[in-house]
């Protein structure tokens, strides 16, 4: 008995190192010895695989976060392999067809991230880098929403599934084919200053009264916490509650504050604006910061100080705002630089003019 367990174990130690030798790659351990081998380091079912190419290509830049990693080998895995391994670890599935070996993101990756492939027992890597939302798909998110004064459609099939994460990370790396319409019923100064897939000063307001509505700080910005609330808002739709406010300050005599608020004519007034020493900016801004009442302090043209209360106050840029201030008559330059109400006037106008709203100040 024991000459023919001895037998039997030369003849299977003898085919184990005809598969190794024949290149394989798998070592056959006979039965009984699993424990004493993976005591001696002995691995079971150790592939090398051989990588042949990589997609996303090695080096790239600018790559899609939601796109599949795809790698194709020499020859087929073989069962018990280990998978190569994602840097960094995000949820997702492995598929194998034939000697091709997919890697499909539950989600995606976030901008700018530098995505490594290693592949175990052989030290081979590959890198990547992904690359930036687009800003356009944040214009049609903001749309969506009501913080433009657009409404934007997705073209036929192009629509993207509010609660779907991983469609929406695809379409904000890739935004899908679609048009935005304008609301009726705003001037037409105001489409001049909208331009799709660039920042304009309407996205600007629009991502400030989005940050507003959200409690985060207004800057303005596409940054990463401003596209995280986005995409978390897109998903539940979270609509904009304070309406698209657009106003007009014209320093034509008489001068006057006109707002449009949801496509339509809501308010106009006389007003003033800054004296030729003093003048108000002419442009286009968005209010910024808003007091329901407030000391407004600076120094007067002859170089004396003041510190005049005032109401309803809106700034839009600089220390220039609308707001209320008592003066005998309306509708000519008298202030310091911001753009003066009645009292009745400014009390109408202040809630219209919300975080983000854009003021165009005229020339005379």
């Amino acid at each position: 008995m024991f000459r023919r367990g001895r037998a039997t174990v030369t003849i299977i130690a003898a085919a184990a190192a005809f598969i190794a030798i024949a290149g394989i790659g798998i070592i056959l351990l006979p039965h009984g010895s699993h424990a004493r081998a993976a005591a001696r380091g002995a691995t079971v079912h150790a592939q090398v695989l051989h990588v042949v190419s990589v997609t996303p290509a090695a080096g790239a830049r600018g790559v899609n976060g939601t796109a599949p990693i795809q790698l194709t080998l020499a020859q087929r895995m073989m069962a018990g392999t280990a998978f190569p391994v994602i840097s960094p670890a995000i949820p997702g599935r492995w598929h194998q067809a034939g000697t091709v070996l997919t890697f499909t993101p539950a989600t995606g990756f976030a901008p700018g991230t530098r995505v490594t492939i290693t592949v175990p027992h052989r030290g081979w890597t590959a890198s990547y880098t992904t690359g930036s939302y687009a800003l356009l798909r944040l214009q049609q998110l903001l749309a969506q929403l009501g913080y433009l004064p657009l409404t934007w459609a997705a073209d036929l099939g192009g629509l993207v599934p509010p609660g779907d994460a991983g469609a929406q990370l695809a379409a904000a790396y890739r935004p899908p084919a679609g048009r935005f319409t304008w609301q009726r019923g705003y001037p037409w100064s105001l489409h001049g200053f909208w331009q799709p897939g660039q920042m304009n000063i309407i996205t600007t307001g629009a991502i400030m009264a989005f940050e507003s509505g959200h409690g985060m700080p207004l800057d303005g910005e596409a940054s990463p916490a401003t596209w995280s609330a986005l995409l978390r808002a897109a998903a539940a739709r979270d609509m904009n509650q304070d309406g698209y406010t657009y106003a007009i300050a014209s320093q034509y005599p008489p001068e006057t504050l006109t707002i449009w608020h949801d496509g339509r004519e809501v308010f106009r007034s006389y007003a003033n604006t800054g004296i030729p020493v003093s003048p108000t900016a002419v442009g286009t801004f968005p209010v910024y910061l808003r007091y329901r009442f407030q000391i407004m302090r600076g120094t007067n043209p002859d170089g004396s100080q003041y510190a005049d209360p005032v109401q309803f106050v809106s700034y839009f840029h600089a220390g220039e705002a609308v707001h209320y201030f008592p003066r005998y008559s309306y509708g000519w330059q008298q202030s310091l630089g911001c753009v003066e109400l009645p009292y009745s006037a400014a009390e109408q106008a202040w809630p219209y003019l919300s975080y983000g709203s854009l003021v165009t100040v005229t020339p005379g």
